[in-house]
């Protein structure tokens, strides 16, 4: 695993839109922060932190067998994207962070870089009295056998896209209609289902704080200069 002591110290920009943001919206904003560090290697790194509107999500390699509805006919929008991993929901509740990075400046390992992910939903996790673990070959972070968030990443030239989705109190009877991940013999399941009381508002500052600590960035808006299209 990546050693937080060896990745770059540096700021990062922090995206956090209003409200519940439309699955191709938040991809396009992806695509743009991916560009302006393709073109600028040495340009800050940026994070976004969000809830989706209801959706599926198809991996560029995902087997289509793991949908339980006709994929021209969905129970809510669905996109096949540039990341790695099988199908996944997005729906409200869920925190969705995704950073896009320079890997070079953090160890240009995609293997790695799933690990320090999954790491820090862990320690989040432990904040709360949880003991989040791993799965040994599978991509994700558990509780008590229940999959708590879900991890696919895309790179190109090294420029991250895609990231973690954390299932805080989201309701999860949209996963029924899909094998999530893949994954048929593990169930999914929520922060709220051991914290009650927790929202993913609550988690947004605490899982922002986790990221920073574990990539050794500090996070800071965006300058006027610096929003993203349509913002």
């Amino acid at each position: 695993m990546i050693s937080t002591t060896a990745l770059t110290s540096g700021d990062a920009i922090c995206f956090e839109p209003p409200g519940l943001v439309p699955f191709e919206r938040a991809w396009a904003w992806q695509q743009e922060l991916q560009q302006r560090l393709l073109e600028d290697p040495s340009a800050p790194e940026a994070v976004l932190l969000l809830e989706h509107e209801a959706c599926y999500t198809l991996g560029r390699g995902a087997d289509p067998s793991f949908l339980g509805f006709d994929p021209a006919d969905p129970p809510a929008p669905l996109f096949r994207i540039d990341r790695g991993g099988e199908v996944t929901h997005h729906c409200p509740g869920q925190l969705v962070l995704y950073p896009v990075l320079n890997l070079q400046r953090h160890g240009a390992d995609l293997h790695e870089y799933l690990r320090e992910l999954e790491a820090v939903v862990i320690d989040l996790l432990a904040e709360l009295g949880l003991q989040g673990g791993r799965i040994d070959g599978l991509t994700g972070v558990w509780c008590e056998g229940h999959k708590l968030a879900a991890i696919g990443v895309g790179a190109r030239r090294w420029i991250s896209q895609h990231g973690l989705a954390l299932n805080v109190d989201a309701d999860l009877q949209g996963f029924a209609a899909v094998v999530p991940c893949g994954i048929r013999d593990r169930p999914v399941g929520r922060v709220a289902d051991w914290c009650p009381d927790l929202s993913a508002s609550d988690l947004r500052a605490p899982l922002l704080a986790a990221f920073s600590r574990r990539f050794g960035l500090s996070l800071r808006p965006p300058t006027p200069q610096e929003r993203l299209q349509g913002w």
